[in-house]
């Protein structure tokens, strides 16, 4: 029987703390490959997925159908990543983060064929959403509860509560933690 850890993360100080957790407390579908040893308790994760095995999940995790999860990334707790997503080494997302089908990360922003680069950090905070589609280039903050469109390129840093659309992404609106907003109506009006 493998042994699974779980993850809690510290956005700030990115300080971790691991508690034991048995193989029955994580599910992994029989089609999945999760070479992970550090995956909380709860943690789902289904068909044609691959995590790496350095990755560090949290507890409560869905980690959807063919997502791939490199070595060199932090998941918080409660986090749903939707189908197709690729998590390149250096991201970090916070608790209860939804990242939507088909977002791409990216870790590298001169990219070359088989040629040495920079890693850049990309921080998701506590309770971002991501829509389907969106691009978020290297090296950026999404701040906490922010909201990105689908199919939003973000090139800069996103403020928390922010709400963008867009390429590249702009602030259309604000949200606050009782999830009123004030972007909807001004982002419909330019249809």
């Amino acid at each position: 029987m493998r042994a699974f850890s779980q993850i809690r993360v510290d956005l700030k100080g990115w300080a971790v703390t691991k508690s034991a957790a048995s193989l029955e407390q994580v599910f992994v579908h029989d089609r999945a490959i999760c070479e992970s040893r550090s995956v909380g308790p709860g943690t789902r994760i289904w068909a044609f997925a691959h995590v790496l095995p350095n990755a560090r999940i949290g507890s409560g995790c869905n980690i959807s159908n063919y997502v791939f999860i490199e070595n060199d990334v932090i998941l918080g707790d409660e986090v749903t990543i939707k189908w197709g997503v690729q998590i390149c080494d250096g991201v970090r997302l916070g608790n209860r983060v939804f990242v939507g089908p088909n977002v791409a990360f990216t870790n590298d922003m001169f990219p070359r064929s088989r040629q040495p680069f920079k890693l850049l950090m990309t921080i998701v905070e506590d309770g971002a959403s991501i829509g389907a589609n969106a691009t978020i280039l290297p090296g950026l903050t999404i701040g906490r509860l922010a909201m990105i469109g689908a199919g939003a390129v973000v090139t800069r840093h996103v403020p928390p509560g922010a709400i963008v659309a867009g390429n590249p992404a702009v602030i259309i609106g604000h949200q606050d933690e009782g999830g009123r907003h004030d972007g909807i109506a001004r982002a419909r009006e330019g249809c």
